[in-house]
């Protein structure tokens, strides 16, 4: 036999066994589909807050979740208050980038419009059906704002999401009303809403005018209009038929979320659901009232963690845990006194909601930002790792984009990153640094090596009004290595003054991207 014969048999068997490697990849992807995505959005809630990063009030579902998981101990939200933070998720852009995207009032018109890349948006193009559930606090409305009595476009449904079911900004602002796709939920039209944040409106009492009607008293600034024994922060008349009860959000929350995830269809489901829990005010259902001992602050955490019980056991009876993929952490630090006298500080004992770091919410500090963050994905990570890689919420958009091979408008989120790899455990050493939003948009940069920096500032050395938060605020550049003193204790700006020159170059050209 010749050499042409020979040659001959050996293509037909290669070409049969790349045919069958062909055929293997296609029914691999074919037996493995794409995961199911749940992101779990909580509020205030600090780094020290969960039992397995260190905090005293058990905590036990989202414990699980780590063991189940992977568990980062660098991980960042990119704002030390909330509406910057959703945003620079959602959007994939620090919110610092443009003006009026800082904490939103009640009656803000939507901060995220039509036509602007998001992650709902990134999930919809690969197929998924979206959704989001909770606390939204990004705005409803054109220009004019919203209108409650009408339809309140543009909002969740105009940027990528397929269902909503929100309450528009926080527990402590009005309109206390929850809003389903477009539309107030159980509004009689005969009793229009009406809202300020500048003049009373209607007839409905005050916590200022009148304290002794208050089931929880205000500490400063939540003294307007009170619904449901509960003095907000705004003025609000009508929907009277439409009024939620704090103590109902959490199971009202997983109840919509058990129709969105069991609804039938063919398509991967990508929820964002975002908790209220454990933002003012702190009124848990009855049933965890006074279980924890660490008062209404305790008690809404064990709320929180019995909500993060509720989705996995409902994802363990539709079969679906192996390939959903739960991201878990929260919009920024802890704070104990933010608006209500709840006893948080004086209840407070062994636990510290800030764990070994210093700072909280609104402050330049770490704990202002950096955050519990577990992901938890059965068919592709195993359980009980720990990572250290430095990872931000802003590269959700780049990560999945990535994962599901879908091109996004890099010029619009401009800041997002490729995570993939550290998100599933491959990565052992995430970014190369990022930059992160105190109060009054004072920004910070950090590096992967542990080194921060806080630029110089003219702004005040405590939150000026009734948190006990240090802003780490200074008038002179301050420079710390948060890998060897977490707590940043020790000042190291006069010591390395051509790192912190680097520093600061490094930040503006970030700002000037």
């Amino acid at each position: 036999m010749n050499k042409t014969y020979y040659l001959t048999v050996f293509l037909l068997v290669l070409g049969v066994s790349c045919s069958k490697k062909e055929a293997s990849n296609q029914q691999a992807e074919e037996i493995q589909p794409k995961p199911n995505v749940l992101v779990i959005y909580t509020d205030d809630l600090g780094y020290g807050d969960v039992a397995k990063y260190g905090g005293q009030i058990p905590t036990p579902h989202i414990d699980q979740l780590a063991e189940d998981g992977m568990l980062f101990t660098n991980a960042y939200a990119t704002a030390a208050t909330c509406t910057p933070s959703r945003y620079a998720m959602l959007t994939g852009e620090y919110a610092w980038r443009a003006k009026g995207r800082g904490v939103a009032p009640g009656d803000a018109s939507a901060l995220i419009r039509p036509g602007r890349e998001t992650l709902p948006a990134v999930m919809q193009r690969a197929g998924y059906r979206t959704g989001v559930i909770g606390k939204w606090h990004l705005g409803l409305g054109g220009d004019e704002g919203p209108d409650w009595n009408g339809e309140l476009k543009p909002g969740p449904l105009e940027i990528g999401f397929d269902y909503s079911f929100i309450i528009p900004a926080t527990g402590d602002r009005v309109p206390t009303v929850f809003v389903e796709d477009h539309h107030v939920v159980g509004l009689d039209p005969s009793d229009p809403i009406e809202v300020s944040y500048r003049k009373k409106v209607g007839d409905r009492p005050t916590g200022k005018e009148h304290p002794e009607l208050l089931k929880m008293m205000w500490s400063h600034g939540h003294n307007h209009t009170i619904v449901n024994g509960v003095s907000r922060i705004g003025y609000m008349a009508g929907g009277e038929s439409a009024l939620w009860r704090d103590e109902d959000f959490a199971q009202t929350f997983v109840d919509r979320a058990s129709q969105f995830i069991t609804q039938e269809s063919d398509e991967p489901f990508f929820l964002y659901f975002a908790t209220h829990d454990i933002h003012v005010p702190r009124i848990a259902n009855e049933k965890f009232q006074g279980t924890t001992g660490f008062g209404p602050r305790g008690d809404v955490i064990a709320q929180l963690d019995w909500t993060v019980g509720e989705l996995v056991k409902l994802l363990k009876g539709k079969g679906l845990e192996e390939n959903t993929m739960i991201i878990f952490s929260s919009d920024n630090g802890p704070v104990l006194d933010d608006g209500y006298e709840d006893q948080a500080r004086e209840l407070i004992g062994s636990h510290k909601p800030w764990g070994a770091l210093r700072g909280g919410k609104y402050s330049a500090f770490e704990a202002g930002t950096r955050v519990p963050f577990i992901v938890k994905w059965p068919a592709s990570i195993k359980g009980g790792k720990i990572s250290n890689a430095m990872v931000s919420q802003v590269d959700l958009v780049g990560s999945f984009a990535e994962f599901l091979g879908q091109e996004y408008n890099a010029e619009q989120a401009v800041d997002t990153q490729n995570a993939w790899s550290a998100l599933i455990g491959e990565d052992s050493v995430g970014r190369e640094g990022l930059v992160q939003e105190a109060l009054f948009s004072n920004l910070t940069y950090i590096r992967r090596d542990g080194h921060k920096l806080i630029p110089a500032n003219n702004g005040p050395d405590m939150v000026p009004w009734g948190p006990i938060i240090e802003t780490g605020f200074s008038s002179v550049d301050q420079l710390f290595n948060i890998t060897d003193d977490p707590g940043e204790t020790k000042d190291l700006a006069a010591e390395f003054p051509e790192l912190v020159k680097e520093m600061k170059s490094t930040l503006q050209s970030i700002k000037e991207k």
